[in-house]
């Protein structure tokens, strides 16, 4: 591709070089492990349960919805694979190269809030290893304004530092982090399955749960939705990581072998061991921050020396990396990926990421639902421009050039910005109606009945109505 001069363009978004593409399908499945073997994702089936499922439920719901949105996954990493470029530049094909800043802006506010919440996470683990250290629990009251203490407040600060350091490496030191941490994750979730079935006698004891009456009907499909839409940011920004594979094979069976299973395994771990610190300790306990407590203490350093890791090198390749490349969209010239990264950052901060997981159902139904349903209408439009209106072709040079064959109307595709609107509406007055009941509780009930499809829903009606309205104009060609 000849170098283009212009404000959609830098060294960081431009297409990769074939010396740049050194990922093997090794690297994306370790890439996979080490995002899914999080504190986050361990929780998820807590919840599910918390929320009246079984645990035999609760595994199938968290494994089914990591195969869904592994399609996906799969369709849209395809174009980073092919074209070499990040989701911001693909975004911009179907939105214009100016609309294509609406996704990535979307897409990294997201990304923001996860990186708050696993920042927060990673900060309540140092904070009980520092506990661990001085021989006493660091407490205190909650700060005026924050909620939190002001032990809690550093501690989160603390590891928000931390992660900065990793970022400022660049994406070869993110291969090499989940490269290194992937087996470790693996081999903790090993020891861990073999503590539980000790305490337990078999696997049949873990899963011998019930859960309520009716439960899994009343909560299946806004669960799974839930689940989509755990990993629906990394659907969309998949290229800013597949953009470095060495062929399409290695992006293809990389992610296949490492998303679906390792979550469903995570969910058993999570099963088995919570199962047996019922017999260990007398109580169910989900969090592995506060199992990891109640272990002798050499033990409870180790585990939480891991966890610590663990959660730094989740957090930078899931939640960092993909709005670093947005927010650098925004203004190429002057946005690095770096500068991305900090604004990244300092957002996750303001966000106050503890207020989103004070519950188990506004973290599941309220913040995993909620963005879901921005989030799949975005989905639905690219893959309908990619792979059903453009054959996967793309003018990969057009994609930085402002009058190019992706200007569009000033830079804006008005049926991308039609369909967004068009599919993202269904959804809003269910959304509306879970995080403010008291306001808005009186609107009809079929809105609420539609909000658990949030996803399905918004991925369906994007990709037919963008379909069909670029249908009616001509595209632009694709140089040979």
């Amino acid at each position: 591709m000849t170098a283009i001069v212009s404000d959609l363009n830098n060294p960081d978004l431009a297409p990769t070089t074939p010396e740049q593409r050194t990922w093997r399908w090794w690297h994306f499945a370790a890439l996979w492990v080490g995002m899914t073997m999080c504190i986050p994702a361990y929780l998820l089936a807590s919840g599910l349960i918390d929320q009246g499922m079984s645990p035999g439920q609760a595994v199938f719901t968290v494994l089914l919805g990591n195969v869904i949105v592994l399609i996906p996954m799969l369709l849209i990493g395809h174009a980073g694979a092919r074209h070499g470029i990040p989701y911001a530049v693909l975004a911009r094909a179907s939105f214009g190269v100016e609309g294509g800043k609406l996704p990535a802006i979307a897409r990294a506010i997201v990304a923001c809030g996860w990186y708050g919440i696993q920042t927060w996470v990673g900060g309540t683990v140092l904070l009980a290893l520092a506990g661990v250290a001085l021989g006493a629990p660091l407490d205190g009251p909650p700060l005026p304004g924050l909620g939190i203490s002001a032990w809690q407040f550093a501690a989160f600060l603390t590891f928000w530092a931390i992660q900065l350091f990793f970022v400022t490496k660049g994406m070869e030191m993110v291969k090499r982090l989940e490269t290194w941490t992937a087996p470790a994750k693996i081999l903790i979730c090993a020891v861990l399955v073999a503590w539980a079935l000790g305490q337990t006698g078999g696997l049949a004891h873990a899963f011998d749960e019930s859960g309520r009456p009716g439960a899994f009907a009343a909560i299946f499909w806004p669960s799974l939705t839930a689940m989509v839409g755990f990993w629906a940011t990394l659907a969309l920004n998949i290229p800013d990581f597949t953009r470095f594979a060495r062929t399409q094979r290695d992006q293809f069976v990389g992610q296949a072998v490492g998303l679906p299973l390792p979550m469903g395994a995570l969910a058993a771990v999570a099963v088995i061991t919570t199962a047996a610190t019922r017999i260990a300790f007398g109580e169910a306990i989900w969090d592995p921050v506060e199992l990891a407590t109640r272990f002798p203490s050499v033990w409870v350093l180790i585990g939480l020396l891991i966890i610590s890791i663990d959660t730094i090198s989740c957090n930078i390749a899931a939640n960092l990396v993909g709005p670093a490349y947005d927010f650098s969209a925004l203004s190429p010239r002057r946005i690095s990926y770096r500068t991305g990264a900090w604004i990244t950052a300092l957002i996750g901060v303001c966000i106050m990421p503890w207020k989103l997981v004070a519950s188990s159902s506004g973290y599941i139904f309220t913040w995993l639902i909620g963005y879901s349903a921005l989030l799949g209408p975005i989905a639905g439009i690219i893959i309908a421009d990619y792979w059903l209106l453009r054959r996967a072709e793309l003018d990969a040079e057009g994609l930085y050039a402002p009058d190019g064959p992706y200007a569009y109307r000033r830079g804006w595709n008005p049926a991308a910005v039609i369909a967004l609107v068009v599919a993202t509406a269904p959804n809003l007055p269910g959304f509306l109606m879970a995080v403010a009941p008291g306001a808005f509780g009186g609107l009809p009930p079929a809105w609420a009945a539609l909000y658990p499809y949030a996803w399905f829903v918004g991925v369906a009606i994007a990709l037919v109505v963008y379909y069909g309205l670029m249908r009616w104009r001509p595209r632009p060609a694709v140089p040979a």
